[in-house]
């Protein structure tokens, strides 16, 4: 090979190298890049994935009667590969009273209001959903509804862009009380739910999160940021911080007597998914931490099928 060849040769590999390490890069730095419309999240739901999820949660007694009264519902997407994304759930459909967990919903009804002008971008704000997020902070939260006002919140969770809310798929997520003692009431309309949510529809919060569709790339973005390093270590958080120390971390959570729930984007090196509990028993917040290793072994068995 000639020395003009093999300079030929050595810069086109070059490229295909740099075009390689951008496509990985995409890939990895969120929220994904993407050019093609999003599907919705049920269209990826994986048949294999779904039997493997139940097999594994049933083996345990009381997680098998459970889910069979409609006390445990799980959610959860493999996003190992970016370009076949797998969704499985277990009673997804089943709308629960969810505590603080829908305050993800004050957050995208908050950025909407934002990117529209609605709401005053202000350091004020800003800390608000902050300490919402990432604290579960009752004040903060209430100032937000506050600002907002439920019919707002409701408008952007109907939305046909979004459809968190949608009674012909069970219902899903609502915010319809300030969390304090006083003030009037918004009950979704299905189960008169103050603080509700599915499984599925909070899956479909964080998948559509990770592509960057939720209001705008960069409002996407800033969600992330705000959802990111919990300040919570309990629940999925607990086990996450003991077998991933790497990952990402991004999340809400909630309690209330016997109602326990919690969301997650796991993002790091060896394990890319998104797993959503609510759980209506005494010992729910123990449930939500043992059930990460099963989760995983779960994603891990379809992956080889």
């Amino acid at each position: 090979m000639t020395f003009k060849k093999a300079s030929l040769f050595i810069l086109v590999q070059l490229l295909i190298n740099c075009c390689f390490s951008q496509e990985i890069l995409k890939s990895t730095v969120l929220p994904v890049a993407h050019e093609s419309e999003v599907p919705p999240l049920k269209m990826l739901e994986d048949d294999a994935l779904n039997a493997l999820l139940f097999k594994e949660l049933t083996k345990k007694p009381h997680w098998k009667s459970m889910i069979a009264s409609n006390h445990m519902s799980v959610g959860i997407i493999d996003l190992n590969d970016i370009n076949n994304i797998k969704y499985a759930g277990i009673n997804d459909n089943f709308m629960m009273y969810s505590a603080s967990l829908p305050k993800i919903a004050i957050l995208l009804a908050a950025m909407d209001a934002l990117e529209k002008g609605e709401l005053k971008e202000t350091p004020e704000v800003i800390n608000d959903m902050r300490l919402m997020i990432s604290k579960s902070n009752n004040q903060a939260s209430t100032r937000m509804i506050d600002r907002l006002g439920y019919l707002k919140i409701e408008t952007v969770l109907r939305s046909k862009q979004y459809e968190f809310y949608d009674e012909s798929t069970g219902g899903g997520l609502w915010v319809g009380k300030r969390y304090a003692a006083g003030g009037k009431r918004h009950p979704e309309p299905m189960k008169g739910l103050s603080h509700a949510a599915t499984t599925m529809q909070v899956c479909s919060f964080y998948y559509q999160l990770v592509m960057g569709n939720l209001v705008s790339p960069e409002r996407s973005k800033q969600m992330l940021d705000i959802m990111k390093d919990p300040a919570l270590h309990h629940k999925f958080v607990n086990t996450l911080e003991k077998i991933a120390p790497r990952a990402k971390l991004y999340r809400k959570s909630g309690s209330w007597k016997n109602f326990h729930s919690d969301s997650i984007l796991v993002w790091g090196p060896q394990r890319r998914y998104v797993a959503v509990a609510l759980i209506d028993d005494i010992y729910g917040e123990q449930i939500i931490r043992d059930l990460i290793k099963p989760i995983e072994k779960v994603m891990k068995a379809s992956r080889v099928m």
